[in-house]
């Protein structure tokens, strides 16, 4: 891309909701301060913390559900428990994941 050329961000607005949640006032001013030394209103450090962390909850059920699956699909096809548990211990020591 050259520098003279523009990029142009298009964001497409979401539905929101308004949600209030009771926060210790030490806790409130301890998120002011993280606010203000990233240069962000208070809002969009909250934003982003939950985004932040609805990411990684996603990502790990995400990652749960597909061992799970794993491990029903891989008892349709192979009869030994202990093939099983040790594909599945390979597949977690190499992701590091666990499985409920």
């Amino acid at each position: 891309m050259k520098n003279s050329e523009e990029v142009e961000l298009k964001l497409r607005p979401r539905p929101t909701e308004t949600v209030s949640i009771p926060i210790p006032l030490n806790t409130l001013e301890s998120l002011k301060k993280v606010a203000a030394s990233r240069d962000m209103s208070l809002t969009a450090l909250l934003k982003f913390y939950i985004g932040q962390s609805l990411r990684q909850d996603l990502a790990k059920m995400f990652s749960d559900r597909l061992l799970e699956t794993t491990v029903q699909v891989l008892s349709r096809h192979i009869d030994s428990e202990s093939e099983i548990s040790a594909i599945i211990q390979e597949i977690r020591s190499e992701t590091g994941r666990t499985i409920r």
